[in-house]
């Protein structure tokens, strides 16, 4: 049965989930992160629920700012995230039924990006696995869009910095992950939750447009990373999955999935069971 656990991170309150196996101490534990605006009963609650069967110990949490946990509301914190992730770390090392030793950490959709970095930047983390990552690179951005394009939009951005928007929107409207895949999720009882908010912050954007993960690539010389994505994505770049996989610096492997749409990761199958089935076999490997 999971676990309501709240733990700290700086001066806020935030709110996880801990799943334990039925048997079996100490185990392996990760921390999981998840989809821009995600909170933990949707896309995490799920992975980390057929994690937990396949043997982890894991933790899946909402960010400061959404779902049950405290901070601005409907903001993204790139550095705050960062954070909490640590601070889940923590609080996860700290359970008795958990061998701190063997720790990692997955990331679905933007907390694929997350995911890299936290890895790189905190060696208690042993191995990473990006589910459908978003791994961001403002210089990839700034290349696709123009230089010019790039940072009008971050002036845009910055000059309605406080102002709020829907999350997603049907039939085009304006939202922050536009289009009819994004609301296909959110947008209906596929997603239903009672925590999370069709909102966010335009400056949000910002942090997504500005956060670099595929920077962390040349740190994980000593952390295995696993990359399973969609060989169509439309949301999260399999260009920019591909250039993870190439750039990062230790041992890795990249396992494709014939996946038609970003969201098929999220709930569907079989794309969910064989994500499940890769990071489970690599995570053990790397986690003994």
């Amino acid at each position: 049965m999971p676990h309501h656990i709240d733990f700290r991170s700086g001066d806020l309150d935030l709110a996880g989930v801990l799943r334990l196996p039925a048997s079996g101490t100490p185990l392996p534990g990760l921390v999981l992160t998840g989809p821009f605006t995600g909170v933990k009963d949707q896309v995490v609650g799920l992975y980390a629920e057929r994690l937990t069967e396949a043997g982890f110990a894991t933790l899946a949490f909402d960010h400061r700012g959404f779902g049950g946990s405290g901070g601005r509301r409907g903001h993204e914190d790139s550095g705050g995230k960062l954070a909490d992730l640590r601070a889940a770390v923590d609080a996860l090392a700290a359970r008795p039924e958990v061998d701190a030793d063997r720790l990692g950490v997955v990331g679905i959709c933007l907390g694929g990006g997350y995911a890299v970095r936290a890895a790189a930047q905190d060696p208690r983390l042993r191995a990473v696995a990006g589910i459908a990552g978003a791994y961001n690179s403002p210089a990839w951005f700034a290349r696709q869009m123009g230089a010019g394009a790039y940072r009008s939009a971050l002036r845009s951005f910055l000059d309605r910095y406080d102002e709020y928007l829907p999350a997603v929107a049907p039939d085009g409207g304006e939202a922050a992950m536009g289009g009819d895949e994004p609301y296909a999720y959110y947008g209906t009882a596929r997603s239903a939750s009672p925590v999370w908010e069709n909102r966010v912050t335009r400056g949000s954007l910002h942090s997504l447009m500005t956060f670099d993960a595929l920077g962390a690539a040349p740190l994980l010389a000593d952390t295995p990373l696993l990359i399973v994505h969609g060989k169509v994505d439309a949301y999260c770049s399999p260009e920019l999955a591909a250039a993870m996989h190439a750039e990062a610096a230790g041992e890795k492997e990249i396992v494709w999935l014939d996946a038609g749409e970003h969201i098929d990761l999220y709930d569907r199958e079989p794309w969910v069971t064989q994500a499940v089935d890769a990071a489970a076999a690599f995570l053990h490997k790397r986690l003994t």
